[in-house]
Order: structure tokens, then sequence, then C-alpha cells
């Protein structure tokens, strides 16, 4: 591993929560890129899956599921100032894990703002409460104004996380290829200025998985190329997407919230239910499932240009995932269970054959139509750079890592989201697992070939509706 540059040296231990595929897929990187020996790094998962890869890297593995109960006494003697918390964890509280490190005087990130177990799918508390959007403001109701606290890096993964830097490089792109003058934004103002400048109406987080793999799903089974748990608690969370302003359909089945900037609006429907229209390069055309994650909230925040009180402008920001053939199938049978899990679940990882994992951000609505940036990064590359990843698991397991380095490098910024990051240094890390890193323009527009075989609903006077984007 001596041939692969070390990023940052750390002094302090690390603690994993959590070690599934992103786990097991980010270890070898961490060792690889940032300066810490094997013994300064504890692993806490439920599980006993990824015992053999922490042991072959000489890491201690510890099985044990942190609780409301238990994760202060088990957490507190590998915790100290300085140290870093990695919460790759599904049914663990991140508002608490941030709470617990930011105590400690430990740096933290995770990739998702998660509850305790059954916070995604308590039917006892209202659709607007089981949202990201209300996780998210818990999470940032951590800050303390004007004052310096340990770093805590909040969902940087590879959507959320990657995205946002990958819009910014989208958004100076597009500014070039217009001649528009962008100069060098800094600041949240600027960045909405140039996306307002610019006439960007839609975000996409385009994704289409088209790994595939010879041991076919079995009834009863949710197979996935990344974690089946994580992906079933969002997808039966309700659908979220940033609202934009040029939107003139609000949706029968959408619901407002009243609390915070209301930046984005939720469907009364699970995600996984929910399909949209998008593009990226190789698959062209496709649905996707409207699946809740915390950039289509951050994105619309950040991108928001205010006059006062007055909200002039702000995109339409939404994920749009078509996950690999044996997941979509996975979520059709999950559906039919009225979104109870199968008996059996299964992550494919060493028995793909084949498949990219084609993911970027679509921005539509200028002057030259839609712009979509992004990574195509294939099985067999993937397989060649890092060690237990497949082509989903290494965008997320390198972000995370761009992320924790960032966090090294600037210890002492309190609470921050992805879109608030210098873009330079995340996007600097990851490039050389991304694949192919490709910019490309489409004409292609939700109002393509619609309406041939039946008559639809449409606004033909703007094709980046929602109601257009929407499949119905």
């Amino acid at each position: 591993m001596s041939k692969h540059a070390v990023h940052v040296n750390f002094a302090g231990k690390i603690a994993f929560v959590g070690f599934g595929s992103v786990g097991q897929g980010v270890l070898p990187l961490i060792l690889r890129h940032i300066g810490i020996s094997a013994d300064r790094i504890t692993i806490l998962t439920p599980e006993d899956a990824g015992r053999t890869e922490a042991e072959k890297f000489g890491v201690k593995f510890v099985k044990c599921a942190l609780t409301r109960d238990n994760y202060r006494q088990v957490l507190q003697p590998l915790l100290g100032a300085g140290d870093f918390l990695l919460n790759l964890s599904v049914d663990v509280s991140s508002v608490a894990l941030i709470r617990f490190a930011q105590e400690r005087g430990a740096l933290y990130l995770d990739s998702c703002i998660e509850p305790w177990a059954g916070g995604y799918t308590d039917g006892k508390l209202a659709v607007e409460a089981r949202s990201n959007y209300h996780m998210r403001l818990e999470a940032l109701a951590l800050r303390i104004a004007g004052k310096k606290a340990p770093t805590a890096v909040l969902t940087h993964g590879a959507n959320p996380g990657l995205v946002s830097h990958l819009v910014k490089q989208a958004l100076l792109n597009i500014a070039k290829d217009l001649g528009v003058e962008a100069g060098a934004p800094v600041t949240r103002e600027q960045w909405a200025g140039l996306a307002h400048t610019l006439g960007v109406k839609v975000i996409h987080v385009a994704e289409r998985d088209s790994q595939i793999t010879d041991v076919p799903k079995q009834v009863d089974e949710f197979v996935n190329t990344w974690s089946v748990d994580g992906f079933v608690s969002e997808g039966a969370q309700p659908a979220e997407l940033g609202w934009g302003t040029h939107e003139k359909h609000f949706p029968a089945d959408g619901g407002r919230h009243q609390v915070g900037s209301g930046c984005a609006i939720y469907l009364n429907r699970p995600g996984a239910s929910t399909r949209v229209r998008t593009w990226t390069p190789k698959a062209g055309y496709f649905h996707g499932f409207l699946i809740t994650h915390s950039e289509a909230i951050s994105l619309a925040d950040y991108y928001t240009v205010r006059e006062g009180a007055r909200v002039m402008y702000r995109p339409t920001t939404h994920y749009a995932y078509h996950p690999s053939d044996n997941a979509v199938m996975s979520v059709h049978e999950l559906a039919g269970r009225n979104w109870h899990l199968q008996k059996n679940k299964r992550i494919m990882l060493d028995e793909i054959t084949a498949g990219i994992d084609e993911l970027g951000v679509l921005l539509a609505g200028h002057k030259k139509n839609a712009y979509w940036y992004g990574s195509q990064l294939s099985i067999e590359e993937a397989r060649k750079l890092v060690p237990h990843n497949s082509a989903t698991s290494l965008q997320v397991t390198v972000a995370a890592l761009s992320g924790m380095i960032w966090a090294m490098e600037n210890p002492d910024r309190g609470i921050v989201e992805p879109d608030e990051m210098d873009y330079k240094r995340p996007l600097e890390i990851c490039m050389p697992y991304l694949g192919t890193v490709v910019g490309a323009y489409t004409d292609w527009t939700p109002l393509y070939q619609r309406g041939e075989l039946f008559a639809e609903d449409l606004d033909t006077t703007d094709p980046w509706q929602f109601k257009n984007i929407r499949v119905v």
C-alpha cells in the first residue's frame, strides 16, 4: 500500500460504528490514504459479517449492537479528544452519536442521518416526522452559532456527499460553455447566485446501476449492490424533493413543512413506489425511484436566493435512482408485501459478472437544456482499484474517505454539510477511484415521446415542471 499517497497523518484513534458493505470497502482506503496504524482502529458492529476482512487488516473487531441504553458506555473508552467516530451504521441515532462525539472532542462523519431502530417506519408518527427534512433539522439544531467545535461532517457518502461537489463543478462547466463569467464562488450566496444566473431549474442526482450477476434473485429475497437494510429503510420513507420556484403544479399528494426554511416538500407515499424520468449518458432516458435523500433537501436550501424574507430562486432537487435489475425486482416484491422486508437478504459483490454504476448530477433548464456530470465506474475497474468493493460501494467509500480527510484537515468547523465544504479537496481525493468522469449535454426532456399512445396531462410550456418529470 506504500505506492498510494498518504493524504493526512492522523494521531488519534478511529472507531467504526457499522461494518457492512460500505465499512468493509472503506477500511482498505483508510489504511492506504490516512497515516494511521491498524491497531488504532476499532470496529463495532452487531453482526459477524466482515470479521474476516477486519482480521486480515489487523483491525480490532467487536461484535456489539449500539442501543439507546448502551452507546455511551460502549463508546466512551474508544473516543477522546482528537479521535474520529466514523458512523456507517443503520438503526443507530446519528444525532445521539454527533452529540456524544462533540462532548468527547472527537471528529465525526456519517453517510446519512439515521434514527434509532424503527424511526423510519414508525406508523405512529406523522408522515412528515419520518422525513429526512425533519431529521436534518434535528441534526443541524446541534450547531452552536459562533462557537468552534470538533468537525462533524453530515451525510458524506456518494449521495448525499460527493454529488454536492459534482454540482459545483458542473455549474462552473456550464458557465464556461455558456460564456458566463463565474468568478471563483466561495460563499453560499455566490454559488446560489451562479445557479440562478445560469437558469438551472432542476438538479437530479441521476443514477443507473447496471451491475448483473449469474446468481438469480430468489422468491422472498431482497438483493442489492449495497446495504439492503439501508435501501429498504429509505425506500419506505416518504418521497422527498426540494421544491423549486419555477414549479406551477403542486402535487395532489404533496405536503409542506411548517418548520424550517420550507425548501422541500414530501409526498404522502413511499419513495420506492414513486418514479421519475431522468437521463444519464450511457443509459439514456429511464425511470428511476424518487428515493428520499438528504442532498435533495440540502441542495435546495443551499442554492436558494432570497431578497429579505422572499425566496427569489430555488431549483427543484431530488434523487432519481434506477438500482440494479435484481434490486428493482426486490423492490416490486417488497411493495407487494406492503413494505415488510423479505426473509432473506443478499448483497451482490463477488458474484457480480458485469455492469457499471453511472452516478452523477443532471442540471437542467438552462440555455443548453441539460448537462450531466459524474462517474461511470465498472465492476472490473472497481475490483482492480480497491478490494472488497463493487462499483456502487467504491463511489460511496472513496467519498466517505474524502470527507474524513477533509475533517482531519479542518478539525474545528463544527457541524458541516457537504454543500458547505470546499468542493475541490474531496474531488481531488475521489477522482482516481471514480472510473471515467464525464460531462455530457443532452437535448432530452421529460416531454420526449410523450402522449403518443395515450393522452397525458402535460405542461408543454415548461418541460422541466415536476408534473412532467413524475411518472403517474
